[in-house]
């Protein structure tokens, strides 16, 4: 049982509570492999993301609103991996994996934030391929730069108000006893059921978020790419077919691997994974995403391929 304590007391005990990861693996010599490993994925993810950031802002011929979106989604993604991956690199060479109540928060205020903003940024890119698709004759009038900067704003608003409520409803609870993670990150799943207090509010205000945030944005996206069939199938030309299917694969290709691995970590109740699966799958969510989302865009997109042979022109000049 619970001793009686007052609130002030109880948030100056939370406030200076320790909480200890498990990390990854316990097995060293596995940790000497993976750490090269990590390292390279993250690097990748900051190389790859902030080239493809440059090219589009210097390049006036990707000034167009999609692009304008893939740079924001690519500065998502390194906001979204950097305040997790450098601590869990650090941790493999440390014998107890400490966090700080005020440095976890902060660790989970940034990731969920960033999270709910790659929901609705993929939503609002999804409405741009519709238009661009559906409506190609008034794609600039509509898909104008105010409209995009307000879509953009609108995404991380919403992050950062979901953020906000996600983080505060969970590290508002009173944390005095249990303080194992057995994570490599702070997951604000995995940190309420920690808790002295009862979590049950804190994980209805988490599902409602979730349900709100990630399977709205996925009936919009679902919905504009019904429309993009639609429209698909009403061209003539396979031809013509074929290439406005090509302008949204990427997209679709991001989103399926995106929502997919969000599904398989928070869509089961945390019981229906081993910590060793829900391990790979968060890796995979956090470190692999964020380095494949550039990629992905950049491989198959002529105009990418164009401006970094210009970039590099350039630069020998």
């Amino acid at each position: 049982m619970v001793p009686s304590v007052s609130m002030e007391g109880q948030s100056n005990h939370t406030s200076g509570f320790m909480f200890v990861f498990l990390g990854i693996s316990d097995d060293r010599n596995l940790q000497l492999i993976l750490f090269p490993i990590f390292l390279g994925t993250y690097l990748v993810t900051l190389i790859s993301n902030l080239t493809l950031i440059i090219l589009i802002r210097m390049d006036s011929q990707l000034h167009t609103p999609m692009y304008f979106f893939l740079s924001c989604l690519a500065s998502i993604d390194i906001c979204f991996t950097t305040p997790i991956s450098p601590r869990m690199l650090s941790d493999f060479f440390k014998e107890e994996k400490t966090i700080s109540f005020i440095a976890c928060a902060t660790q989970c205020f940034v990731a969920a934030w960033m999270g709910q903003a790659e929901y609705c940024l993929l939503a609002a890119m999804a409405y741009d391929r519709y238009v661009a698709i559906g409506n190609p004759l008034q794609y600039s009038t509509i898909m104008s730069p105010g409209l995009c900067q307000k879509m953009v704003a609108g995404a991380l608003g919403t992050g950062l108000l979901c953020g906000l409520v996600e983080t505060i409803s969970a590290l508002n609870l009173y944390y005095c006893g249990p303080n194992l993670i057995q994570h490599f990150f702070c997951n604000i799943p995995e940190i309420v059921v920690l808790a002295c207090s009862s979590p049950f509010n804190s994980q209805m205000i988490l599902l409602l978020v979730a349900s709100f945030v990630g399977f709205g944005s996925l009936l919009i996206i679902l919905l504009s790419y019904g429309y993009i069939a639609a429209s698909i199938l009403k061209l003539s030309s396979i031809k013509g077919s074929l290439k406005a299917f090509n302008t949204c694969a990427s997209h679709l290709v991001v989103v399926t691997i995106f929502y997919g691995t969000a599904l398989a970590v928070y869509g089961n109740p945390t019981s229906s994974h081993s910590d060793k699966q829900n391990k790979i799958l968060s890796v995979f969510y956090i470190l692999i995403i964020p380095m494949l989302n550039p990629l992905i865009y950049s491989l198959r997109n002529k105009d990418i391929k164009a401006a970094l042979r210009r970039g590099i022109k350039k630069s020998r000049h």
